[in-house]
Parts: C-alpha cells; structure tokens; sequence
C-alpha cells in the first residue's frame, strides 16, 4: 500500500496563512530564523502563531549556520516540534538538542546524498532542495530527480521549485516521504494565496492516482 504524503508549508509568517494551511490538509508549518530570509519571522510572532494551530500540525524551525542559544531560544518562545537545519551545521551540532531534526542538502551533480545520509544518520530525515551559490534555499527552482538514489536510508523531503503544477509528477517520479513548499504557495514572499495551498494540496492528492 503506498503511504499518503506528507506536506509542509515553509514561511509562515501570519496566523492567517498557518490557518489556512492547516485547514486544507497541512502536516506542517515552517517558520524562518534566518535574519537575512525575506520570510523571515520573529520568535514570538511564531509563537502566537503556534497557539492558534489544531492538534497534530508539525511547526518546523528553519535555521542556516545558527548559534544554539540562538536555536534554543527560538524553539522555547515559537513552541517548535521539529528543527530543520540549512546551513552547513555538523551531526554534532544537530544532535545536541532535545528536539529532533531534519538536514537539508542542496542538490546538485557529485553531491552524495548516500554519503550526507550515513553522516546525518540521527536525523529524522533529510531535506532535499535545489542548490544556489548565494541562497542556502527557497530559490524557487527544480533540481534534477534522477539524482536522487533510490536506496537512500533516510526518509526525505523533497522541496525545489515545487507548485500545483508539478507536485503530482515530483511525488510519482520521487516518492518522497513528504513535499516541502514556500514560493510555490505565495502572493508575495511571505504571504502565503489560499487558493494556491488548495491547488497544491489538491496536486499532492493527484499524485495518488497516477
């Protein structure tokens, strides 16, 4: 039987949105600690957030090369379940903490996604997004699935460039554990179109019947 896919809807920024996601069929909801992110949110704008969630949604906090008081902090006031870790944070940084974590890895040609799994093996799973020189993610592009192992260990996210548009084909060609998607939901960075989470929701379920 093939497991239903999960969703996470990263850059929340607005309570509105974070209801909006959740009431179509979310998993998960991401909040940004990078300063330097557009979709980037204060801890305790997260944290009101986080209140105002139903029971069994996910809040995801998204970090590149952060300090752990800055970690620590940040999922006591957001009330965080999940650490998503996009920078270049060793296991040993990853590990310290009482909550688990996924690792993102930004894909590309010689990466060795069987390399970063067996490294990061402590992880929840492994979060695979499209590789830029200057952004550590949410470009808004695909990278190329066939570089993705088909013996991985690890559960994985897919992310990239995802939208309504693509995701029933991402999931067939994939079959990721679950689908991570930002500017692919938005009206601007940020602000998330609820119409574009229910076509993108609807695209996830789509997935099951190829």
């Amino acid at each position: 039987m093939v497991m239903p896919v999960h969703v996470k809807i990263c850059g929340i920024t607005r309570v509105e949105d974070a209801l909006s996601a959740a009431r179509l069929g979310a998993d998960a909801i991401g909040f940004v600690f990078w300063p330097k992110s557009t979709r980037a949110v204060l801890p305790d704008i997260a944290g009101q957030i986080t209140e105002k969630l139903p029971a069994f949604v996910s809040t995801v906090g998204v970090y590149v090369n952060p300090t752990r008081n800055w970690v620590e902090e940040t999922a006591t006031r957001a009330g965080l379940t999940l650490l998503q870790f996009h920078g270049d944070e060793s296991p040993e940084f990853c590990n310290q903490f009482s909550l688990p974590y996924i690792k993102a890895i930004r894909v590309r040609s010689g990466i060795d996604l069987l390399q970063y799994a067996a490294r990061y093996s402590n992880s929840k799973g492994l979060l695979l997004d499209t590789y830029s020189v200057n952004m550590p993610g949410g470009t808004g592009h695909v990278f190329d699935w066939d570089l993705i192992p088909q013996d991985l260990p690890l559960p994985f996210i897919l992310s990239g460039g995802l939208h309504s548009g693509n995701v029933a084909l991402a999931i067939k060609q994939t079959r990721p554990w679950a689908v991570d998607v930002s500017s692919g939901v938005e009206a601007v960075k940020g602000i998330k179109d609820e119409t574009k989470i229910s076509a993108f929701m609807q695209g996830v379920r789509n997935s099951e019947c190829l």
